[in-house]
């Protein structure tokens, strides 16, 4: 299975194809009204768009929060950004990009076409495609074992 399965069926206005991105300038407040208006986790950080600068994340936020307390609130996001960004392409496979997340101990990874920015999946994603896959499996085998076919 490829990540483009998982952004396929992914659903919400801002999942799958359209990623919510920040520009490096917007501050730390801005950005937590953006994760809480998006229902989301992570936002990539662009100041186009389509180039990765970073990642910004609620546990980048609570970290700095409790480095540097209230005050960086107002900070911009590019200081407290993930600036060197793991990305995959569409066709990686899902239990690659599964590893590559449990390896490297982070939760979202944006997808990347050529140079364009065209997605974003997070181990929520991941996982719930798996746990799919592997109940379509055992009806699969239950039905073959009991002799019903799947319909």
């Amino acid at each position: 299975m490829r990540i483009s399965d998982v952004l396929h069926n992914k659903g919400g206005r801002d999942q799958g194809g359209r990623v919510v991105t920040v520009t490096p300038q917007t501050t730390v407040q801005e950005l937590l009204t953006t994760l809480a208006e998006h229902g989301i986790g992570a936002a990539v950080v662009s100041a186009d768009g389509q180039a990765i600068a970073g990642i910004v994340s609620e546990r980048d936020i609570v970290r700095a929060l409790a480095g540097r307390g209230a005050a960086v609130l107002t900070e911009p996001v590019s200081a407290i950004a993930t600036a060197r960004v793991f990305t995959v392409g569409p066709d990686a496979d899902v239990a690659d990009v599964e590893k590559l997340m449990t390896e490297h101990r982070f939760r979202h990874v944006p997808v990347v076409a050529g140079d364009a920015l065209t997605g974003i999946v997070s181990i929520g994603d991941v996982v719930k495609k798996r746990i799919t896959e592997l109940e379509v499996e055992k009806s699969a085998l239950t039905g073959y074992i009991t002799g019903e076919r799947a319909g």
